[in-house]
């Protein structure tokens, strides 16, 4: 059973920190730029407000005046009851019987913050002194009154700096106050998503780094577990297939040394056996005795050239000389050279060749590959049995159907047939067959000429084996012809 790598606690790992840091710098920035911007947005808004306001207010105040104006004919009734400004200025800017507004609409529009003069200068209401006015000195702003197109006057009123810098400013600090608790907010809050998700993502990656470091020493048992369905779930099933395909692997090359070293075990201890014997006077060396150990040594031989042939499958250089030759001429030939030979092996041979099968392939190679599941068929098929070969065109695709009879191979068996020197009983009985390398080679003379090959059950009752070759393109037009 795999090991399943132990929840440990999460620990604060070089990826967790950079994580921390940058995901709290950039949220800090963020958020100082957002606090600059909105503060200097409230700030310039407000002062663009109080200039619009104070200056439409002011307007409506000196055509007010100048309707007085020209119904009285002079100031003087402002100058002897300072009450009357009062009541012209609330009139003329809040007309109605109700009350003013409060707050800031209220300041906006207080007496004390307008300025009467005559057509001489001379003042007729005055401006009321305030703190401000001392500290920052009072520059006002003005507008002429105007009666029957003269200027009997000229009102001014405070700008909109020294109102905010008087009375408003309590205004700004409380909304700059409560932005900047929002920003400090959210920088907090960045904090803590940063310190959580760098804790955890670093608990993650470690172990992950762990695994890999496990897995690069030996340790194809180690497992991360997978929970969720995101990118980490996924990389850690990605590992989990990754250390399960070495392990795999890992006993696959065990089981190959091993399988390997029992087929030359066997033919090396026969060949010792006899020449002890003919060193000890046992055998005579004859040419029956000798004949034998060439029979011996050929087998070594053929297995070794098995094992190179693998070999240079594995590696990608097995060569191949690929041309043009019908598949359909080639396989029809080599099946009827050995008909007397599977007859002879009590198995009835049925072609159903009937049309060409242009390709590009290896005669030698191919022809190697028919040998290799000839004798697959002679050392599993019981006599009398049979054997039936077809081969049809299906687009692009050349079909070999290659059927005998019984036995047949258990359901499960099936995808282990093209194993190195595997055998469904699981003996390594030499008379059952050769070495094991014959359906390896197949599947790897297959795969060399671009094409595959897969076992099943056969309606016959034994193995089917399908083999699927590319057509030649250049030539499938004139072939369908």
């Amino acid at each position: 059973m795999p090991a399943l790598f132990p929840q440990r606690r999460p620990v604060l790992s070089r990826l967790g920190v950079k994580l921390f840091v940058i995901i709290l710098v950039v949220n800090v920035v963020i958020s100082g730029l957002v606090f600059l911007a909105v503060s200097r947005s409230i700030d310039r808004g407000f002062i663009d407000y109080l200039e619009t306001t104070q200056t439409s207010r002011a307007e409506t105040l000196a055509e007010g005046l100048a309707e007085e104006w020209q119904r009285r004919g002079d100031w003087q009734w402002l100058r002897d009851d300072m009450s009357a400004w009062h009541r012209l200025v609330r009139r003329q800017l809040w007309p109605g019987d109700g009350p003013p507004p409060q707050g800031i609409d209220r300041r906006l529009g207080d007496p004390g913050d307008f300025v009467l003069h005559d057509s001489n200068g001379l003042p007729v209401i005055g401006l009321r002194p305030s703190e401000d006015d001392q500290a920052n000195g009072s520059e006002l702003h003005w507008l002429p009154i105007i009666s029957q197109g003269e200027q009997v006057g000229a009102l001014g009123y405070r700008p909109p700096q020294q109102l905010m810098a008087r009375m408003d400013r309590i205004f700004l600090s409380r909304q700059q106050r409560n932005l900047g608790i929002i920003v400090a907010s959210l920088a907090l809050a960045s904090l803590l998503l940063a310190g959580g998700l760098s804790w955890w993502l670093g608990g993650r990656t470690g172990h992950m780094a762990l695994a890999t470091r496990r897995l690069t020493e030996g340790d194809y048992d180690i497992r991360l577990p997978e929970h969720g369905g995101d990118e980490l779930s996924r990389l850690s099933h990605d590992f989990n297939v990754l250390a399960a395909t070495l392990e795999a692997n890992r006993e696959a090359r065990q089981r190959w040394v091993s399988d390997i070293a029992h087929e030359l075990r066997t033919p090396l201890a026969v060949l010792r056996g006899e020449i002890e014997a003919m060193q000890d006077g046992i055998r005579p060396m004859n040419d029956d005795n000798l004949g034998s150990l060439a029979q011996e040594v050929g087998q070594l031989e053929r297995l070794v050239a098995d094992l190179r042939l693998l070999a240079q499958s594995d590696a990608g250089v097995l060569e191949v000389s690929l041309a043009p030759l019908d598949l359909a001429e080639t396989l029809a030939s080599r099946l009827e050279e050995r008909r007397d030979w599977l007859d002879n092996q009590g198995i009835d041979l049925e072609i159903q060749i009937t049309e060409r099968a242009p390709i590009r392939g290896d005669l030698q190679r191919l022809r190697q590959l028919w040998h290799n599941l000839l004798d697959n068929t002679c050392a599993y098929t019981q006599a009398p049995g049979r054997l039936r070969v077809s081969l049809e065109c299906d687009k692009e695709i050349a079909r070999i159907t290659w059927e005998d009879t019984a036995p047949g191979v258990p359901e499960r068996e099936l995808a282990h047939l093209t194993e190195r020197l595997y055998r469904v009983e699981g003996s390594r009985n030499r008379a059952s067959g050769g070495s094991g390398l014959g359906l390896s080679i197949a599947t790897a003379l297959v795969t060399a000429h671009g094409g595959s090959m897969q076992a099943t059950n056969s309606a016959l009752g034994g193995l089917c084996w399908t083999l699927e070759f590319p057509l030649l393109k250049e030539d499938m037009h004139e072939h369908r012809a």
